[in-house]
């Protein structure tokens, strides 16, 4: 019988860790959205609106290619080491962007940061999935977002500064090598899970009986894939495109820009932390853990709609307002729809398999968020069609939300498979 792993006596602390981990991984892919402001940068590749859209876009292909993969290897060979090779993998790769000569040579290094950051989410999602039980796991998340929040929010000023106070090319060297420091407290705190020959065969064993297929059949599992995008387009459009918006069509300069961009992201942050520690708070008061969840995710979706007011706002100062105000108000989904599509409704043997393939969805959303925006704003000449295009994605998510996320729609676990994870199983319908 396959044992339950331990809970890390130090979880709060390694999700902080795994908080900035992922912190670190939004700072180094959304770098590339400070030099695409850069007259500088832009000149020296010579780089037209919809090169920048492919440029923008680049990474989130390779991740989005890698994140089943990457699931795949999480469930059964653990999450120490292969989150250490990756990160180190993508922390040199962003620092050889600023190296590079040529669009081409500029892609690949892209690619490469998004095949070695397709670990970052799987690993985490295991883990958490192996350490907090359903009345934590929104707070956990919310704390876990802050560094997605947080790296975009962070890294668009400190990026702007870099480039403003010496190149672009300095600012990817040392924003790539500064993630760096991350892995010694990595190593010291986590323990080795690397599994030994007995458990890698019951992980197999345990995997199985949750397989590819009865993702695919669930309407749940499509409903995560549908929401994770809607959020993730919006979400990716301000990442890759929101600088260059507010330099472009409000004014601003590229300092000023980096400052109302974290303003942005850091609203969304505290709203995610928030929001997910109230749902945990009336969860753990005896209230159905999915309605409630759904609520916030429903309620966010809706309030995101108001970036459609900042497009049509007729001063810098009110689109600024709609601007930091809609992406604010979209953290209501963000710790309430990852714990619900990626933990509550799925089964613990396939946490891993399905965060990866929840993550293509997220990843396909960067592409297509950067690379759509980019041919909108060649085509209507203003930021007005791209954030037309945000709006229809958030009703969509809102829809698929009450629609399709449902715990009856929820994956299977195969009975002939299940004498292995048996007390995996019934953790998961406990906690359902």
């Amino acid at each position: 019988m396959q044992r339950q792993p331990a809970r890390d006596a130090n979880r709060w602390g390694i999700l902080v860790l795994l908080a900035l981990g992922l912190m670190i991984s939004f700072v180094d892919r959304t770098s590339m959205s400070a030099a695409l402001a850069d007259h500088h940068f832009v000149h020296e590749f010579a780089l037209t609106h919809v090169e920048r859209g492919w440029l923008g876009s680049a990474m989130f292909w390779s991740y989005g290619l890698m994140q089943m993969p990457m699931g795949w290897i999480v469930d059964r060979y653990g999450v120490k080491w292969p989150y250490s090779v990756c990160f180190l993998l993508w922390c040199l790769a962003a620092a050889a962007t600023g190296v590079v000569t040529t669009l081409s040579a500029l892609i690949l290094v892209r690619l490469l940061i998004g095949v070695a950051e397709a670990v970052v989410v799987p690993a985490t999602y295991r883990y958490l999935a192996d350490n907090f039980d359903e009345a934590h796991k929104g707070t956990a998340l919310g704390i876990y977002s802050i560094g997605g929040k947080m790296g975009p929010a962070l890294g668009a000023p400190i990026a702007a500064w870099l480039i403003a106070t010496s190149s672009w090319k300095a600012m990817f060297v040392v924003t790539g090598l500064a993630g760096l420091l991350w892995l010694v407290p990595w190593q010291w705190m986590l323990k080795s899970d690397f599994p030994s020959r007995e458990e890698l065969a019951a992980a197999r064993r345990r995997a199985a009986s949750v397989p590819l297929r009865n993702l695919l059949v669930s309407p749940v599992v499509w409903g995560g894939l549908i929401t994770n995008f809607c959020y993730s387009y919006f979400v990716f459009y301000c990442m890759t495109w929101m600088p260059a918006y507010l330099v472009e069509q409000r004014g601003l300069s590229l300092r000023q820009s980096g400052v109302y961009t974290f303003f942005s992201f850091a609203g969304i942050a505290i709203v995610a932390a928030l929001a997910g520690w109230a749902a945990d708070r009336l969860i753990a008061r005896g209230h159905d853990a999915v309605k409630i969840r759904k609520a916030f995710i429903v309620t966010g979706f809706i309030s995101g709609t108001t970036v459609l007011m900042g497009a049509y706002a007729n001063t810098p100062q009110e689109a600024l307002f709609w601007n930091i105000a809609s992406l604010s108000l979209l953290g209501l989904v963000t710790a309430n729809n990852l714990a619900l599509v990626k933990l509550t409704l799925i089964p613990k043997q396939a946490v891993g398999l399905n965060t990866g393939l929840q993550q293509v969805a997220t990843s396909l959303a960067g592409g297509v968020s950067a690379s759509l925006s980019g041919w909108l704003l060649h085509v209507g000449h203003s930021y007005t069609l791209p954030m037309s295009a945000i709006f229809v994605f958030l009703l969509l998510g809102a829809t698929s939300t009450v629609v399709l996320l449902r715990r009856k729609w929820a994956p299977k676990v195969n009975e002939t498979e299940q004498a292995a994870p048996e007390n995996e199983a019934h953790s998961f319908r406990a906690e359902s």
